[in-house]
């Protein structure tokens, strides 16, 4: 049986590569061939095949932020799908840790329109 980390581990390597062998293969064509996108990432063909099939962890964050430039990604749902945050938003989190903690709890429950409105309302200065 495996114990919880190691279960979350593949969990994380199964769905970040099924993520972006999915897009890959949506985009279709040559140009969008594991081969080339490997070679457009600087990564070897079959390590990015390993991570399609699960088979590797995802990479760091700067070969992420590569994949998803080049797949026409969201960087941090990419980020996400491999169980990681750019180190823009652990910075942020780290320099005010229960504050973010108190708001990630807090709107964690809510739908989407909710937080969407929080969001604009923050940016717009409207709050």
């Amino acid at each position: 049986m495996l114990n919880s980390s190691v279960y979350y581990i593949l969990h994380i390597m199964n769905d970040f590569g099924s993520y972006i062998k999915q897009r890959r293969l949506e985009l279709g064509g040559r140009d969008n061939s594991l081969r080339r996108v490997a070679e457009d990432v600087s990564l070897e063909p079959s390590y990015l095949s390993k991570i399609e099939r699960g088979l590797a962890p995802p990479p760091g964050e700067d070969a992420i932020n590569r994949i998803a430039q080049r797949l026409g990604l969201n960087p941090d749902v990419a980020l996400a799908m491999a169980g990681k945050i750019s180190s823009e938003l652990h910075a942020a989190i780290v320099r005010r840790p229960e504050l973010f903690a108190r708001l990630i709890r807090t709107i964690t429950e809510q739908p989407d329109d909710a937080i969407i409105r929080i969001v604009e309302e923050i940016r717009d200065g409207e709050w």
